[in-house]
C-alpha cells in the first residue's frame, strides 16, 4: 500500500483526537466540582466547600479572558474560563442558599455594605454577582486604556495563570501545620494532578504563551508536593501541632 494510502483514515483520526483534547481541556477543569455540587446539595451541608475557591477561580479566569483581547491564545483556554465562571458562580448560588438556610438570627451582610471583616460572606447570591460585575468593569476599563502596552499584557496574562497555580497553596499549608493529611480526598489529588499534567502538556505542545506553561509547571509541583505529604505523614505520623481549626482547603476538597 502506497504511504499515502492512508492518509484518509489519519487525517479525520487527527482532527477527532484534536477535537477530544480541546474538549477535555474547555470541561475537564470543571468535572471535579460535579461531585462536590452534588454533594452539597444532596447533604444540604455546605462546610467542606471553600467558596474562597470561586473567589479565586473567578478572578483568575475573568483576567484570562482580559489577557485574549491582548494576546489571541488558543480558542479552547478562552471557553475553559467562560465554563469555569459559569461553573464557580452555580457553586457560590448553591452554598450560598444552603448556608443562609442553616443559620439562624444572624445578621445578614451584602456587598454595599463594604465592611472588609465580611467580605465574600454575603447573605445573598446578587451580592456575589454584583462583586464579580464591579471586578470585571473596572479590570475592564483598566485593560482597555493599557491595552496597548505589551508589558501590560503580558503581566495581566501572568497574573491569571499565576492565581491559579495558587490554589493548591493553601491545602499544602494546611497539611504542614496539622502534621497531617487526614480529611483530604487523596481521589481528588490524583485529579488535580493528572488534570494539571494534561493541561500543561497541552499549554507546551500548542504554544500557548509562556506564561500558561510555567505556571501550569508550578501548579504539577504543588500537586506533586501535597502527594508526597500524603506519603510522609501516612508513613511516618508526626505529632500535630496545637493551632485553631483551619478553614477548607481553596482548591476544593
Amino acid at each position: 500500500m502506497e504511504p499515502g494510502g492512508l492518509e484518509w483514515l489519519l487525517v479525520p483520526m487527527r482532527q477527532l483526537v484534536s477535537w477530544g483534547a480541546a474538549g477535555a481541556m474547555v470541561f475537564g477543569g470543571v468535572v471535579p466540582y460535579i461531585p462536590q455540587y452534588r454533594d452539597i446539595r444532596r447533604t444540604q451541608n455546605a462546610e467542606g466547600f471553600s467558596t474562597y475557591v470561586c473567589l479565586v477561580l473567578l478572578v483568575a479566569n475573568i483576567l484570562r479572558i482580559l489577557f485574549w483581547f491582548g494576546r489571541r491564545f488558543e480558542s479552547p483556554l478562552l471557553w475553559q474560563s467562560i465554563i469555569m465562571i459559569i461553573t464557580m458562580l452555580l457553586m457560590l448560588k448553591l452554598c450560598t442558599e444552603i448556608r443562609v438556610s442553616n443559620e439562624l438570627n444572624v445578621k445578614r451582610r451584602s456587598f454595599a455594605d463594604f465592611d472588609l471583616n465580611y467580605f465574600w460572606h454575603w447573605s445573598k447570591f446578587t451580592d456575589y454577582v454584583q462583586c464579580v460585575l464591579t471586578f470585571t468593569g473596572v479590570t475592564g476599563y483598566i485593560t482597555y486604556l493599557w491595552l496597548d502596552s505589551s508589558l501590560f499584557v503580558e503581566t495581566l496574562g501572568f497574573l491569571a495563570v499565576f492565581t491559579e497555580a495558587m490554589l493548591g497553596v493553601p491545602q499544602l499549608y494546611r497539611n504542614y501545620q496539622n502534621r497531617s493529611t487526614e480529611g483530604m480526598s487523596i481521589k481528588m489529588v490524583l485529579m488535580w494532578t493528572s488534570g494539571d499534567t494534561f493541561k500543561t502538556v497541552y499549554f507546551i505542545l500548542n504554544q500557548a504563551p509562556f506564561q500558561f506553561s510555567i505556571c501550569g509547571l508550578l501548579q504539577v509541583f504543588v500537586d506533586i508536593a501535597i502527594l508526597l505529604q500524603v506519603y510522609l505523614y501516612s508513613h511516618y505520623p508526626q505529632k500535630p501541632v496545637s493551632h485553631a481549626a483551619h478553614p477548607a482547603s481553596t482548591k476544593a476538597l
